[in-house]
Formats: C-alpha cells, structure tokens, sequence
C-alpha cells in the first residue's frame, strides 16, 4: 500500500480538495487498493472542521466525494507516509521543521507543483481570502500536477491497474 498525505495551512481548501482529485485518478485507474491518502494542516486553525463550502462546492462540480475533517500534520505522519507533498513554500519550511523535530530528518518532502513540469518550483496558490474561481483555479492546477505524481509513482513503484 503506497500512503500520501497532502497538506496545505489549514487543511479545508488545496489539501482536501487534491485529496479527493487524486482518489479518483488511482479509483479510475483501477488501483484504489493501492493507495491509502490523507490530507492535513501545518496549523491548528480548522481542526474537525468540514472543507471550505467553496471547496466542497468545486468536488461536487467534478463529483468528487469529500470525506474529511480537518487535522494538524503530526509526527506520525512522517512515519505513516510514503509521500507527503506540500502545497506551497510555507508549508514546505514548516514540515522540514518538523521533520527534523520529529526525528525523520532524512524524510523527502515535496513540492505539490513539482510533478507539472512546465510550474516546477511554483506554490498552489491560497484560494481562501478570494472567490470561488480561486477554488477552480487550484483545481485544474492540482489536476495537472496530480497526473504527473500518479505517472512518477506509478512508475517508480512498476504500478499497473
């Protein structure tokens, strides 16, 4: 079973929201048993709260189920996860820290943005202080960038469905 956790800050907008994006790539490529994936906040802002209703509104758009209530990243993350990609530079330097806190010092993180190689390096940019095209907009970039982590994964673990 290959594990992935998302995070972002707060845990109701990007992370939920690619975690039910990347459910249904590996549902749809046959390999649900495959995975298990989770998503979590550096922060404790929102902790047992529902997504944002601007991001259960964009699943429901794409007829993505969200299951989920919000949690703090903590230190069984690091040992529990295959794959823990981070949303933006922030969240980035905050798992880092905790890593080396938590004694996974040589724990690879990743930048979500980095499996898209034309935004190698680019944050999944904070749609909660905006609109609702906000919450579209990181849709379609967590749908690109979700395709290249499910063809890297898919061939570094010689996946097939």
């Amino acid at each position: 079973m290959i594990r992935v956790l998302f995070v972002c800050l707060g845990n109701i907008c990007r992370s939920p929201l690619a975690e039910a994006i990347f459910n249904s790539k590996v549902e749809q490529a046959g390999m649900k048993s495959q995975f298990r994936c989770d998503s979590a906040g550096t922060s404790d802002f929102h902790i047992g709260e529902l997504p944002d209703e601007r991001t259960i509104k964009c699943a429901a758009k794409y007829n993505l189920p969200l299951n989920h209530r919000g949690r703090q990243v903590n230190r069984t993350d690091f040992r529990d996860f295959e794959y823990i990609l981070a949303m933006d530079d922030h969240n980035l330097r905050n798992l880092n820290n905790l890593k080396v806190r938590y004694g996974f010092k040589d724990k690879e993180i990743h930048l979500m943005r980095d499996f898209d190689s034309d935004t190698l390096g680019l944050s999944v940019p904070d749609p909660y202080y905006g609109g609702e095209e906000g919450f579209e907009e990181i849709y379609q970039i967590l749908d690109k960038a979700l395709d290249g982590f499910l063809a890297q994964v898919k061939e570094t673990h010689h996946l097939y469905a």
